[in-house]
């Protein structure tokens, strides 16, 4: 299927490992200019330059970064027609032992950066009458997830956020719309279950096994494309049916 994207510019934050990666190279696969970005700027040159793409440095809870970075990317691959929200999460334990300082770090992290992001480049799609923006949350809005309190509320509120904005720019040909990993396969999960075997032992995963970082990223690429125009403001779990909830 041609998804209608060859050509655009895409931006993926977080693009330098696991999803954010696997997305790019995605983007990459269908003709995409894509820019990826990583905090540290020798890491996503080197990583961008293994996929084709270019990279960037950039650190999600720096709010006043995304001009920056907009600028950047726009000046050397045209305007950002496709932009990726990709965040890490921020540490867990039990819900009630975090401090404001850590609950407003999260909150810059998960919900300021992306908004940042997103108030600097949907402006520029709502112009030229086409622009995907994709928001890479959890099912953790749907179901919380145990000793990850901070983003279980933050990223809940991106939904909402998501689907505010996303009817008032439905009419410019913009959508807003994001995807929830369940358990993906990532060094992250591995470093605290153990293994791929014993995470999805843990979650009682009806697939037996844990979802890959290529499937997860082709739901989000089909939700940048050219047939993806009417759908709009929704969330797409891609869990393997390990969410309970409808």
């Amino acid at each position: 299927m041609n998804l209608g994207i060859e050509g655009r510019t895409a931006l993926v934050t977080g693009g330098s490992q696991g999803i954010g990666h696997a997305i790019a190279a995605g983007l990459v696969g269908e003709g995409a200019r894509v820019a990826l970005t990583s905090r540290s700027a020798e890491k996503a040159a080197a990583i961008a330059a293994d996929i084709g793409a270019v990279g960037f440095d950039y650190d999600s809870a720096d709010l006043k970064g995304a001009a920056r970075l907009a600028h950047a990317v726009e000046e050397r691959l045209g305007p950002i027609e496709i932009l990726i929200c990709n965040t890490g999460g921020p540490p867990g334990g039990p819900p009630l032992d975090f401090t404001v300082d850590q609950w407003r770090e999260a909150y810059d992290s998960l919900v300021l950066g992306p908004m940042a992001l997103v108030h600097e480049l949907v402006a520029g799609m709502r112009g030229r009458g086409w622009g995907r923006v994709v928001n890479v949350v959890s099912t953790s809005v749907r179901e919380p997830i145990p000793n990850l309190m901070l983003s279980n509320a933050h990223r809940a509120s991106m939904i909402t956020a998501f689907k505010t904005v996303a009817r008032a720019v439905a009419a410019d040909g913009v959508t807003l719309n994001s995807v929830l990993p369940g358990l993906i396969a990532t060094e992250r999960v591995t470093r605290v279950f153990g293994s791929e075997a014993d995470a999805a032992e843990a979650f009682e995963l009806p697939t037996r096994r844990l979802g890959t970082a290529e499937e997860l990223a082709a739901a989000a690429v089909f939700l940048c494309s050219s047939q993806a125009g009417y759908i709009n403001g929704e969330t797409l779990a891609v869990d393997g049916a390990m969410t309970r909830s409808i």
